[in-house]
């Protein structure tokens, strides 16, 4: 008895020493997720190749510099990289605190833009400053995320019923009030999404999901009957239904010329700066809401898969990172970053394939615009940050 009274002290001071080598030695640099990091740094490079691809050889034609869109958006993705490391800096609880504080600057900005803000295809959504444009909605996505993580993450199952739903748009309408009056249909939805998503990894009920869409339904609805949305921008939104037979030359154009850009490339693609409806400029925004016809048209069907695939490597990696978190506020931070990532993706490549209505919505890392690509990496490093932390105390 006394022997195994000895062994069994013995493993016990030997597990506690092991515990404490490992508290002390604990480097959250050193639990990345690299396979998250490479999918982000890829469908970035990507991003460039495609944004270049899309305007050098018009911008060249006019005696313009070819690589100026590149050259900017390589340095919002370098101030982006700068942010999602310094976001990674601080154990991702700590923002629990301030994430009231984020919520409250981004309903400032927003309702800033509409006062102050510059209008550009339609929407009153930026800030022009200099040659500089900044998008407030894309920054208010990450403060939704956090503010609503923060809000559920001590939320008890049986609690989670029509008051969460209840208390979840509580936060959301004020900003998707400012967004709906700019207009942004496409951020309103993405609004919309970020609410489900951090509300179905919560375990609200599916009932009252189905509730939170038909009440988006009902939003856009209603701004309809307002005035709110002018009738160009209705036909555009609904020129996806029947392109044919609208107006080929006015709402249904960007539908159908992106639909022969893409089937265009076959499936190798006509080579890098080689498309001839992106390069001739059939396709408008090609570098913005339309660059999967750039994708489509330029690297075929193997060159779209392949960013679909790193595309779903990113997603699947956010997935697990939810499933993997040590507290709820990290699952929902996870859950509400990918929803954002999954919408975005489906929304940009179907309005290039005509399934989806045209929104204006950017394909996150690969769509030119500093803002977006920005608030992409924040949001990579909030994923990483909670990955990191998984182990910690």
């Amino acid at each position: 008895m006394s022997g195994v009274s000895i062994n069994d002290g013995s493993e016990r001071l030997m597990r506690e020493s092991l515990q404490r080598r490992w508290a002390g030695t604990f480097s959250p640099a050193a639990h990345v997720d690299p396979l998250l990091l490479l999918a982000a740094l890829l469908l970035s490079g990507i991003g460039f190749m495609m944004i270049g691809a899309a305007t050098a050889s018009t911008r060249e034609a006019v005696g313009l510099d070819p690589t100026f869109f590149v050259e900017r958006q390589m340095i919002a993705f370098a101030l982006g990289l700068v942010s999602a490391i310094a976001i990674t800096l601080f154990d991702y609880r700590t923002y629990r605190a301030w994430s009231v504080v984020g919520y409250v600057l981004a309903l400032v900005l927003l309702a800033g833009v509409l006062v102050a803000g510059r209008e550009i295809n339609g929407a009153q959504a930026w800030f022009v400053i200099g040659p500089f444009q900044f998008q407030p909605s894309e920054f208010a996505k990450v403060a939704m995320i956090l503010v609503l993580a923060a809000h559920f993450h001590e939320y008890r199952e049986e609690a989670l019923g029509l008051r969460a739903l209840v208390e979840a748009l509580a936060f959301a309408a004020f900003p998707m009030l400012l967004i709906l009056l700019q207009p942004d249909f496409g951020t309103f939805i993405v609004f919309v999404c970020i609410v489900f998503g951090i509300l179905l990894m919560a375990g609200v009920h599916v009932r009252y999901l189905f509730a939170l869409v038909g009440m988006g339904i009902s939003a856009i609805a209603a701004a309809l009957q307002l005035g709110i949305v002018k009738q160009y921008q209705l036909d555009r939104l609904t020129a996806f239904l029947d392109p044919e037979n609208s107006d080929a030359l006015g709402a249904a154009y960007n539908v159908l010329q992106a639909q022969i850009a893409v089937g265009s490339g076959r499936f190798f693609g006509q080579g890098l700066g080689q498309g001839t409806q992106t390069n001739a400029g059939f396709v408008p925004e090609n570098q913005t809401d339309f660059i999967f016809t750039v994708v489509g048209e330029q690297t075929g069907f193997f060159g779209s898969l392949l960013m679909l695939a790193i595309f779903g490597v990113l997603i699947w990696r956010g997935l697990r990172i939810a499933a993997t978190s040590r507290d709820t506020f990290g699952t929902l931070i996870a859950a509400g970053v990918i929803s954002v990532f999954a919408f975005q993706l489906f929304i940009n490549v179907g309005m290039a394939i005509g399934i989806m209505p045209v929104t204006g919505l950017p394909l996150p890392f690969i769509s030119y615009g500093g803002t977006s690509l920005i608030a992409s990496w924040i949001m990579i490093g909030l994923l990483q940050n909670v990955h990191m932390r998984r182990l910690s105390k």
